[in-house]
């Protein structure tokens, strides 16, 4: 099912150079609504106070810290309040290298039960590549989501419908009729040149990606120091947040445990090496994060597992234009071609997709096989006659 969210999102990125400049902006996203109005987050001793409802305030929210950028996610207003004023404070080198879309986004919640990651990101993004929308696909613990241009909704939703999703009534709403069973993902990236008709097909579409990405000279980078968890924040902490909705209530200890790891990791200097938060009105805290950072975190307080390490595979995507489309997208449909076969089955793979950049993250024991996946597709784009 698939249910539209009422937001109107701007994407944010920001250069590593400058996020200690953007530090106070980004803690200020985690702060209760009221802060954002001017009213203090601290008691008379200077010490900050419980934060009620920080997490639930939002209907979406997503903080990225990778090797590539700082990206956020974040509403229109928030932008404007938190992050607009501290992008005028920049020298004009500085400012020239910081991007706020124009363009306001509407994102859709998918909760997906059955197929595996790859599976599951083909066959909700392949239609919309297919149909030339540009789009971000984003993955958390707990369910998929895909930001699009508002302009796109409509389109978004004949695209979808023409590939057996079903609009539902008046809720904004979609139930595909295929039953599905949720594994491991995270979020992914779409992009295409602007006047480029869109491919017919799904093997056309990973044919051009991979083209786009040899002639940028954009290289699957394997983050061989870093180790990533998936997580997300305990039953606990959400229930103690939906407890906590009316805004002169406070926070469970469990969700002020969360709080104070959040803002542990997010002043790691200079930067968090790595770490992704996606934060919704219904659902927990969902995060991606070095493994190097569980400390800030008590044991109890995060769900998922904590030995399972994911390897990153990054698209520095800086030098394409924003408004491209089907890149991620296609090297998701080459990783599960790639290594799918009568002995084997395909890599299971999770998404982060930032304003920027691309990361693919596969198990430790699955990174040989996804990089010859990888590597295969340009053996074959190069063998392909001009």
């Amino acid at each position: 099912m698939l249910t539209f969210k009422d937001t109107q999102l701007a994407l944010i990125h920001i250069p590593l150079p400058l996020y200690s400049s953007f530090i106070q902006s980004i803690l200020q996203l985690l702060l209760p609504n009221e802060t954002h109005n001017g009213h203090s987050a601290y008691n008379g001793n200077g010490a900050v106070q419980p934060p009620p409802a920080w997490a639930n305030q939002n209907p979406f929210l997503n903080i990225s810290v990778t090797p590539i950028e700082c990206s956020v996610v974040c509403s229109r207003r928030l932008a404007n309040e938190l992050f607009v004023p501290t992008l005028n404070l920049l020298d004009a080198t500085s400012r020239s290298q910081v991007s706020i879309t124009s363009e306001d986004y509407v994102v859709m919640q998918v909760d997906g039960e059955g197929l595996d990651a790859g599976q599951r990101v083909l066959e909700l993004t392949s239609p919309l590549a297919l149909a030339g929308i540009s789009i971000f696909f984003i993955t958390t613990y707990f369910s998929d989501y895909i930001l699009v241009p508002i302009r796109y909704r409509t389109q978004v939703v004949h695209a979808l419908e023409e590939r057996g999703f079903q609009f539902e009534d008046q809720t904004s709403s979609y139930v595909n009729p295929i039953h599905h069973g949720r594994k491991l993902s995270s979020p992914t990236f779409e992009v295409r040149p602007p006047g480029t008709p869109p491919p017919a097909t799904v093997s056309e579409l990973q044919t051009r990606t991979f083209a786009t990405l040899k002639r940028r000279n954009i290289i699957p980078t394997v983050g061989s120091h870093l180790r990533l968890v998936q997580c997300a924040g305990s039953r606990e902490s959400a229930n103690g947040m939906s407890s906590s909705r009316n805004r002169n209530s406070q926070t469970s200890a469990a969700d002020d445990a969360l709080h104070l790891g959040l803002v542990k990791c997010l002043i790691t200097p200079p930067h968090p090496r790595f770490l992704s938060l996606t934060l919704t009105d219904t659902e927990p805290a969902s995060l991606l994060l070095d493994h190097t950072l569980l400390p800030h975190f008590t044991h109890d307080i995060l769900l998922g597992s904590k030995e399972d390490y994911l390897v990153p595979i990054t698209l520095d995507l800086r030098e394409l234009p924003m408004e491209s489309t089907g890149i991620v997208c296609g090297v998701a449909g080459r990783l599960v071609g790639g290594t799918t076969g009568p002995l084997g089955n395909p890599v299971e793979m999770s998404y982060l997709s930032t304003a920027r950049a691309g990361t693919v993250m596969v198990a430790e024991h699955e990174l040989e096989r996804a990089l010859e996946a990888l590597r295969g597709a340009e053996r074959t784009l190069d063998a392909t006659p001009n």
